[in-house]
């Protein structure tokens, strides 16, 4: 994935944590770009075309907000108007992070597009959203893709209708028509380096028993993709064990005040911890290495002072047979190693030799 240089791509998950304000939507960009985070990325939709009237809010949505308001008039409240969109991703530029948004609708789509993403986010709950998602793949922005509630016959169907969306010549007209496509070995191969999966668990926060880090590997043996990890979780523990893991890319919530009423406030990092991540993520990615079982350039010093050499146990006379009663090992920095005592055993020493010296036969 071209926009991805990093070893491990930092979403800075800022949602709808502005509470539909502007100004905090702002301070969230500065916070995100302080912390070192790759992208800072927000949440795209009309309220109106995402949710129906009587859609119920989810049980940790009720909560966090107004238990006797709907889904659609809580997320009314949390609409960023396309204007606003334009400033944000203007003052992500100037902050030196790539600004990224999720779309909910075709519309918030074409939004994304106008404003150039540098690649799209499909979030968890759109998966199974075909049409949509043939929409998002169409046009052939790379795309990380949340796998959240989702079971792994759900996540093959989803990437069959990106598979599609990227080498048919027009829309599906039914699934069979999606799936007899992933049938191609050359429309799977399309997938690799244009889509990364992103296990996830949508609750808010996580529990640890939830999290199931090793479905994680379950996505990249299943669809040999690169994969990464959305977390909900509290604190910074798991999304660094996912690193470990071989997770390529991280989201995570953040907000600037995590008691502040709203959805996801709660589940969400604060600034310093969200530098905190950042600054963990990029120690630990270092830290990988080559995978070279070597000296490292380090270690050298070490390894002349730490490792023993063949000396002199007894003083030792021209001739004499070398045996285990007149040579031991020692540290001396340098020498034969100790596994050349048991070549000496049996021959006669060249040399003279005092108690401590170090052989050189």
């Amino acid at each position: 994935m071209s926009t991805i240089e990093s070893s491990v791509y930092i979403i800075a998950e800022a949602g709808v944590n502005h509470n539909g304000d502007t100004n905090y939507a702002h301070d969230l960009i500065d916070a995100a770009a302080k912390a070192g985070a790759d992208a800072v990325k927000f949440q795209t939709f009309d309220a109106s075309k995402l949710a129906s009237k009587l859609a119920p809010k989810a049980a940790y949505q009720k909560k966090s907000t107004n238990a006797n308001e709907s889904q659609l008039e809580m997320l009314a409240k949390l609409e960023l108007s396309k204007g606003v969109h334009f400033e944000l991703k203007e003052h992500a530029v100037r902050c030196g992070i790539e600004f990224l948004s999720t779309a909910f609708d075709l519309t918030s789509l074409d939004l994304l597009l106008e404003l150039n993403v540098p690649l799209l986010k499909v979030p968890s709950g759109e998966l199974t959203n075909g049409p949509l998602l043939w929409r998002y793949a169409r046009t052939r922005k790379p795309l990380i893709v949340s796998t959240g509630m989702a079971t792994l016959a759900e996540v093959e169907e989803g990437l069959a209708v990106i598979a599609h969306a990227l080498n048919a010549d027009r829309e599906p007209t039914g699934l069979i028509e999606v799936l007899q496509g992933w049938s191609n070995p050359a429309w799977r191969d399309s997938l690799k380096g244009h889509v990364i999966l992103l296990h996830c668990t949508s609750q808010y926060p996580t529990p640890f028993s939830e999290v199931n880090l090793l479905a994680m590997d379950t996505l990249a043996n299943a669809f040999d993709l690169d994969v990464g990890y959305s977390d909900h979780t509290q604190g910074i523990l798991i999304p660094l064990a996912a690193v470990a893991r071989g997770a390529t890319v991280i989201e995570k919530h953040f907000t600037l005040d995590r008691t502040l009423p709203g959805p996801d406030h709660s589940s969400s990092l604060e600034p310093q911890e969200l530098k905190q991540m950042v600054s963990d993520i990029r120690a630990l990615s270092e830290a990988f290495g080559d995978g070279v079982k070597a000296p490292q350039q380090s270690e050298w010093d070490t390894r002349l002072a730490a490792r023993q050499q063949v000396v002199a146990a007894q003083n030792i006379e021209i001739g004499e047979e070398l045996t285990d009663f007149n040579l031991t090992t020692s540290r001396c920095g340098g020498g034969l190693s100790p596994s050349s005592i048991w070549g000496l055993l049996g021959t006669n020493s060249k040399q003279r030799y005092v108690v401590g010296e170090v052989i050189q036969e």
